[in-house]
């Protein structure tokens, strides 16, 4: 009953059009090389701040379903992935683009991605109610330790094998959220004196500069324009084609769900491992394909990222921990409209999560339709240089960061982040976890002095019988050894 309420609200004739709208701008920014997804829904989170809750909810989540997918257009047209995620689909896609198939190729990735959206969707379905029927036991303590694990994350978001830069990065995040008037006890921090630090730093002007004024200030020196082809052949898929990759697609989709449940693991794992256990369960006349132009391969590669959306949804609904960047900038734009997700969702927001569905169920449905429209489009934009396109996306980031407080201070904060996140990039450290500090510093601040004000007069060993906690307490422990030993490794410090 609850499903059907949601359907019947997410069917008004606004709340469509705004998903029709965050989908075709996601599509048309993923496919434009350089703007990635979590790029895309950054800069939107100021721009939703205005609209209502549903609204701001259709809009944010069209936009991430459209973005996944466009990667794919850039990737098989032009060899430059739009996302990160589409990399294994440009090395097959752009193949088939140059023997004519382009067209097709593209055919068989809408196809795919909107399969894999679904498997995703219906994991997520199944799976959450699950979820938070255990996480109802998360009180206090247990939800520190949660937060935690949530930060410790961030070493699986660093390039190769330094996770010791990814805690870094989450580390640093955690003092930017700490700056401003303590939530319990109102006590200035890091404020030193100035009355605009008082109300903290803005997350949404920060994600902002991270990632879209640092993206401008590594990708604007670079002026070369793409070759564009001038013909992509038919679109529309041959079924027979498809039909025979059915088994590859719902593999790839579980596992890509699964990887998006992992946080910190991210569309452009699932995408690869996806690709790597598809080449090896290929058959051997389909496996001599791969690399020169394989269907398969792409529809493995696509039907994993997508399927990728309903698993980081998992995690950030059920746990409030976000399963990728991607999916914090979505649980800021909760955030923002004084949405706490986690354990008790269903309990403070009844209906929400039935709502999230369907408006999911309708984003994926309007994806497949508006893929197929604006490929041509796509096709016109590709031709901007970037010295002009770029420059162009300067005014959306002020807006966005101006339009949540209406407030110069949070655009300066922008650009100054901004920076930060090049001179981060310039570095090798990963940005992405800083977003993950931001969001999980003040859960873990809150429910960490909480539990200190519990356990005051309670002895160690009532505070170790609290099974949960202490099996989080020891996992978060289980973590940081595992990722100092691989940073020790990856230095040579360590020979074993």
């Amino acid at each position: 009953m609850a499903m059907l309420d949601a359907f019947v609200l997410v069917f008004s004739p606004w709340l469509l059009v705004m998903t029709l709208s965050g989908v075709c701008l996601g599509i048309i920014w993923g496919a434009l090389p350089g703007l990635s997804t979590t790029m895309a829904m950054g800069l939107l989170i100021g721009l939703s701040a205005g609209m209502s809750q549903d609204v701001a909810i259709c809009f944010m989540l069209g936009v991430y379903t459209g973005s996944v997918f466009g990667g794919a257009i850039s990737a098989v047209l032009i060899n430059i992935p739009g996302t990160p995620d589409a990399v294994p689909t440009m090395i097959e896609g752009h193949q088939l683009a140059q023997r004519g198939e382009g067209g097709q190729a593209l055919g068989m990735a809408i196809a795919a991605s909107f399969i894999g959206g679904g498997i995703g969707i219906i994991m997520l379905i199944v799976f959450i109610p699950m979820i938070l029927t255990f996480a109802l036991n998360f009180r206090s303590w247990e939800m520190f330790w949660l937060a935690v694990i949530g930060i410790m994350v961030a070493g699986s978001m660093a390039a190769g094998s330094m996770p010791l830069k990814g805690w870094m990065a989450g580390w640093l995040g955690m003092l930017v959220a700490f700056i401003g008037l303590d939530s319990i006890h109102a006590v200035p921090r890091f404020t030193f004196g100035s009355l605009a630090l008082y109300d903290g730093i803005s997350y949404v002007a920060v994600l902002i500069g991270l990632f879209g004024m640092a993206e401008i200030l590594r990708t604007l020196p670079s002026k070369n324009a793409p070759t564009i082809p001038s013909k992509v052949g038919r679109i529309i898929p041959r079924f027979n084609l498809l039909k025979r990759f059915i088994p590859s697609a719902a593999r790839s989709g579980i596992l890509g769900t699964l990887i998006g449940a992992i946080p910190g693991a991210g569309a452009n794992v699932a995408s690869f491992l996806a690709y790597d256990i598809g080449k090896r369960r290929a058959k051997p006349e389909e496996k001599a394909k791969w690399g020169k132009g394989s269907y398969e391969a792409l529809v493995c590669a696509e039907t994993a990222n997508n399927a990728n959306i309903g698993g980081s949804m998992l995690p950030t609904l059920a746990l409030g921990i976000p399963g990728n960047a991607a999916a914090a900038a979505l649980l800021a734009a909760l955030t923002l409209k004084n949405v706490v997700v986690g354990p008790t969702i269903e309990i403070d927001h009844p209906g929400l999560i039935y709502f999230i569905y369907a408006a999911l169920i309708i984003a994926n449905i309007f994806m497949y339709a508006a893929a197929f429209a604006l490929i041509g489009p796509c096709v016109k934009l590709f031709s901007l240089p970037r010295g002009i396109l770029m420059p162009l996306i300067i005014p959306v980031c002020v807006i966005g960061a101006y339009a949540v407080k209406l407030s110069m201070f949070d655009v300066w904060i922008m650009f100054f982040a901004g920076v930060a996140g090049w001179l981060l990039s310039v570095f090798r450290f990963p940005v992405a976890p800083i977003v993950l500090g931001i969001i999980l510093a003040p859960l873990a601040d809150e429910n960490l002095r909480r539990s200190l004000f519990i356990f005051e007069d309670k002895s160690l060993g009532f505070i170790l019988s609290q099974w949960i906690g202490t099996v989080l307490m020891i996992f978060v422990i289980f973590v940081a050894a595992e990722g100092v030993l691989r940073a020790l490794r990856s230095t040579g410090i360590s020979k074993t």
